[in-house]
């Protein structure tokens, strides 16, 4: 059942962040902006994504899991596809829309699995393994949608990857299968869960930290490639392959040296939940700066390395600390309203935010204005690691499991 949680989420994370690979290419053909491609690349994503998360978890809490699973995966799959039919700005921003829209049902259901298979003192572990999805689903999404883009087209990169998760569907539906929910109660409210957040200053705390850090991060996957375009004139093969191994290997270390160190730490201090993400989003700044600051290709791809790791790190510990915050019975609904705030405020805007300032330094700076675009977004690092600070000092008094 891990497996084929891990693979689905891999193809989640492919459908989700090929447009990075492919923005220049559709900027090219369609004759966009900069911004105009900041709304594609994950602002169109998250407004259905945002909205829809929320009653679906909240049906995730009553019914079987793994239906709902399967059905989010065929329609990412098939709108994915369907993005390579897109003939302006407007149909593929319609598209990509839809593939949010299948994509909220992808996650915060299958936190709720996870969170009834793994004890509370192997769950950021439990998280971490699943959230290895992200990694290697933004790393294989920048390599074949770049290579068959390369080879054909942008279109049937989104057409060839849409497809390969219809396939995946019926073999998905037939390995999962819901245990059955970890609780005797009658699933909650939505606002029976919102009364219980409510009185948790951590969860807020960690939902806007974990939103600010997943701007910047978000943003920067979605722009790295076209960045290595501009500034160091990579070809999209090239740039495919070296973003492409980066964010694997990178993204990889990160996200289970999260969890692994998360779960060590929390037997003796349960706020390490808070406290590793503190760390790692403060590290994230001087080493993101110092990786875009590079002249060297060679310099700017192991520099990368390390701030891919820290961004991901968040992702186990934070996971597991947001659905030991509520009894089981409201896990699928408190999941969804974090990825609401998170994805609200990372998907929706960190592409956007990112494209709109490039756009405003193109006159002064050029090709360069990207770089100092994203230089500048890092900033909002700060911000995250001092939110997830506040968090870890109560993080002990607000945990439920």
């Amino acid at each position: 059942m891990m497996a084929l949680l891990v693979i689905a989420y891999t193809l989640n994370f492919i459908d989700r962040q090929i447009a990075g690979i492919l923005a220049e290419p559709i900027k090219h053909d369609l004759g966009l902006s900069d911004q105009q491609l900041g709304w594609l690349g994950g602002t169109a994503f998250a407004l259905f994504y945002t909205v829809l998360a929320i009653p679906i978890a909240r049906l995730a809490d009553r019914r079987d899991r793994s239906v709902i699973l399967t059905v989010g995966l065929a329609l990412w799959s098939l709108a994915t596809a369907v993005c390579g039919l897109a003939q302006n700005f407007v149909q593929l921003f319609l598209a990509r829309m839809s593939v949010g829209i299948g994509e909220a049902a992808g996650v915060a259901p299958a936190y709720s699995l996870l969170a009834d298979l793994f004890p509370a003192e192997k769950r950021a572990r439990g998280m971490a393994l699943f959230s290895l999805g992200i990694p290697l689903g933004s790393a294989l999404g920048v390599v074949f949608g770049g290579l068959i883009a390369a080879k054909v087209d942008w279109r049937m990169a989104f057409i060839v990857l849409g497809v390969i998760g219809l396939l995946f569907a019926p073999i998905y539906k037939k390995g999962l299968h819901d245990p059955g929910h970890a609780q005797s109660e009658a699933a909650a409210s939505v606002l029976e869960v919102f009364a219980v957040i409510a009185r948790k200053p951590t969860f807020w705390l960690m939902s806007f930290a974990a939103g600010i850090g997943s701007l910047v991060s978000y943003g920067l996957a979605f722009w790295i490639p076209s960045f290595l375009a501009r500034s160091f004139h990579l070809e999209l093969v090239d740039r495919s392959l070296i973003y492409g191994a980066t964010v694997l290997v990178g993204g990889v270390a990160g996200v289970w040296l999260g969890g692994a160190v998360g779960d060590r730490l929390r037997s003796r201090r349960p706020s390490a939940y808070a406290i590793v993400p503190t760390i790692t989003y403060a590290l994230c700044l001087p080493t993101f700066l110092l990786a875009f600051s590079s002249q060297s290709i060679v310099l700017t791809t192991l520099l990368f390395l390390i701030p891919t790791a820290l961004s991901l790190a968040w992702l186990g510990p934070v996971i597991g600390a947001i659905t030991g915050l509520v009894p089981p019975h409201m896990r699928a609904t408190a999941s969804a309203m974090f990825l609401f705030i998170n994805n609200l405020i990372g998907l929706g805007l960190g592409t956007l935010v990112i494209g709109s300032i490039s756009d405003a330094l193109t006159a002064r700076f050029a090709e360069e204005a990207l770089r100092y675009s994203a230089m500048a977004t890092t900033f909002l690092y700060i911000l995250a690691a001092l939110l997830m600070g506040l968090a870890a000092l109560r993080l002990s008094k607000d945990l439920h499991a």
